[in-house]
């Protein structure tokens, strides 16, 4: 064993190994990518050998690969972020009917925030919708533990398991004693075994499964409460006395958060001389089903409890609902009674003030402490200094440097210019298309659905050309089938499809149009062209985004046409390839009109208010910052005077020297 630091993520990835996982799948989405990239680097390192792990076409796909793989006895990990649980739930809802062999185990890893989500989906929720337990971790070390026991609870109870980290717990890093030698697997299971009774889903089953299904989840409910292996996740502490009338309760990352947040109450109360009044603490592991039994302990003789958690109020629901079944006088505070936070992330300073006011310690600390900064502040014959916080400004995403998707962009634009048009956009990095100066997308609801999308609008309005935009891996993971209706309905729409030969938004991952695969296998890359060609569209063009003219040419012919149509602009992602020599300004053509800055908003150009030049002025000049430039070459071809140029000689020219 070696002890390294790991991300939460990781750590994950090498319980499910070392609990004896076979088949690990999933489809990339921050922020629970790492997960399945950890167990591809151990297996190319030779450590995972007999594991097989992919990056399946899209959620769904990936969910029902390891339900074949359990119905064989294999074990199998499933991973993904709180919106591809949504993609994957037609599996779900009815695997947990038919019942699961070897374990199975879903990470769906939550985006409080959202950071880098649509929405913020609560997956417990969904977890009851399934009636799927479901554990939460507020550590990466809980993660690690939870994922272990997720697998031997699948197997016992027949259920798929959900482990359900924020994205604080998989990207926090923790150290952990880690196999040196290759991860031993059981032996072979004999492999699937017929038992029509069970492994088909046809109604008299369903209907026997649902029977066994509401069975075992009080069963489950109470080993939470009772069993080492989970009670551990659900931990009750008294303090500040015997018989406390207070409780806090939390889930979570915000267990963690509550935990530091009632050490810095304590030091507070403690630094005014003011007396901690007695509580109760409980971090609940185990949402669903509601650790009943451990409950009632932990809310016994309490009058009052404050729940925190991310995002909704699952807990504070299941306490209220747990408190009327039983009759028990308990005032439940939380999201509801405007006591905590009704979305986004929670932090320590914030739960620590809602734990002063619930306490009643707010106004009696804060005097206390204010008496005692005037005392010091008289005696040293000075006031206190007041500190007021500067305001950081504010960093709105932004397309890379160099980006092909700014150039496709771009010639969309200028190839509609007055045309009435809509522009359906999509999930990934060109989401970033609708910003300005771009301003090139109009909607953006779910992954391959601005295909979809803009075939309702041009049956509504169609007076309006539809454009849609897609990338490359989401248009094999959920574009198709749109793509099928158009053709089959004799839809108007043009696809823009922007094929930067990878995942670009969640880690630069490999997709079918690639052809290379996490098993090291390079299998032949999907065409998208005979995708699109086999799904009935039969107007196709290619485009190179960052040739300005040969796109605008090429997407003024699809727009043109009347019926399915499609552009496939090809440039890899700038994460894939060398940048070459950044571009400068001549200083002497350049007359600061700053079209190079209001047409494509690169970040590399900026502008210098206070340069002069022959043609500009004292109107300042643009600015090319070479250490972001990669040389796209883009911003040349919008100078509408060629003051932006590359150098012949291979490196900036000095004080930018027309080439």
């Amino acid at each position: 064993m070696t002890k390294k630091l790991l991300m939460g993520n990781e750590a994950m990835a090498h319980a499910a190994l070392e609990a004896g996982v076979r088949v690990v799948a999933g489809y990339p989405g921050t922020p629970s990518s790492e997960i399945v990239e950890t167990v591809a680097r151990l297996h190319a390192a030779g450590k995972a050998h007999d594991v097989h792990v992919e990056w399946s076409t899209n959620e769904k796909a990936a969910l029902e690969v390891l339900f074949g793989a359990s119905l064989a006895g294999a074990r199998g990990l499933f991973t993904c972020k709180q919106m591809g649980l949504n993609v994957a739930s037609d599996a779900l809802m009815s695997l947990n009917y038919v019942s699961v062999r070897g374990g199975l185990v879903l990470v769906v890893a939550d985006d409080p925030g959202p950071i880098s989500s649509q929405t913020e989906q609560d997956t417990r929720r969904f977890a009851a919708f399934a009636k799927v337990p479901v554990l939460d971790p507020a550590t990466p070390e809980q993660a690690y533990a939870m994922v272990k026991e997720a697998f031997d609870l699948s197997e016992r109870f027949h259920t798929p398991v959900i482990v359900r980290p924020t994205t604080r717990v998989d990207h926090a890093s923790a150290f952990f004693d880690v196999q040196d030698e290759t991860f031993a697997l059981p032996a072979p299971e004999a492999g699937f075994e017929r038992d029509v009774s069970t492994w088909i889903i046809f109604p008299r089953r369903a209907y026997e499964a649902h029977g066994e299904i509401n069975e075992r989840l009080p069963q489950m409910a109470h080993a939470f409460s009772t069993e080492a292996a989970f009670a551990q996740f659900n931990e009750v502490i008294t303090a500040c006395g015997d018989t406390p009338t207070f409780g806090i309760m939390a889930g979570g990352i915000s267990a963690a958060y509550t935990r530091e947040a009632l050490r810095m109450v304590h030091q507070r109360a403690e630094a005014a001389g003011v007396d901690m009044p007695p509580y109760r603490f409980m971090q609940v592991g185990t949402p669903y089903p509601f650790p009943a039994d451990a409950v009632a302990a932990f809310a016994d003789g309490l009058g009052d409890v404050l729940v925190i958690e991310e995002l909704d109020y699952v807990l504070e629901d299941a306490l209220a609902a747990w408190a009327g079944r039983n009759r028990v006088s308990l005032t439940v505070h939380g999201k509801l009674t405007d006591e905590a936070r009704d979305r986004g992330e929670n932090d320590v300073d914030d739960i620590a003030s809602r734990i002063e006011r619930f306490l009643g310690l707010s106004g009696r600390i804060r005097l206390r402490l204010r008496e005692s900064s005037e005392g010091e502040s008289e005696q040293a014959g000075s006031p206190a200094p007041a500190v007021s916080p500067e305001t950081l400004p504010v960093r709105p995403p932004v397309l890379c440097p160099g980006c092909p998707h700014r150039g496709a962009f771009y010639a969309v634009k200028q190839a509609l210019r007055k045309t009435p048009a809509v522009m359906c956009g999509d999930i990934g990095c060109y989401t970033l298309g609708n910003a300005k100066p771009l301003e090139a997308i109009d909607t953006c609801l779910c992954m391959g659905a601005g295909i979809t999308m803009a075939q309702g609008l041009s049956i509504v309005d169609p007076g309006k050309k539809a454009i849609a935009y897609v990338g490359d891996s989401t248009f094999f993971a959920s574009g198709m089938t749109g793509l099928a209706n158009a053709a089959y309905n004799g839809h108007d729409i043009t696809v823009m499809v922007l094929d930067n030969a990878t995942t670009a938004m969640t880690g630069s991952q490999p997709h079918p149009g690639t052809g290379i695969t996490l098993m090291g296998d390079r299998n032949q890359p999907l065409s998208i062209e005979a995708v699109l060609t086999a799904n009935g569209f039969t107007r196709v063009y290619h485009a190179d985004p960052l040739d300005k003219d040969s796109s605008i040419v090429a997407v003024k012919a699809a727009v043109e046409f009347e019926g399915p149509s499609a552009v496939i602009f090809e440039s890899p992602c700038i994460q894939l390839i060398k940048p070459k020599v950044p571009v400068v300004v001549n200083t002497e053509i350049c007359t600061g009109c700053k079209k190079c800055i209001t047409e494509i908003g690169c970040p590399a150009i900026a502008f210098d208010p206070s340069a002069q030049g022959m043609r500009s002025g004292d109107r300042g000049q643009a600015v090319i910052d070479a250490a972001l430039c990669n040389g796209c070459d883009l911003c040349t071809q919008v100078c509408p005077f060629k003051a932006i140029v590359v150098p012949l000689s291979g490196s900036p020219a000095e004080g930018g020297q027309d080439a």
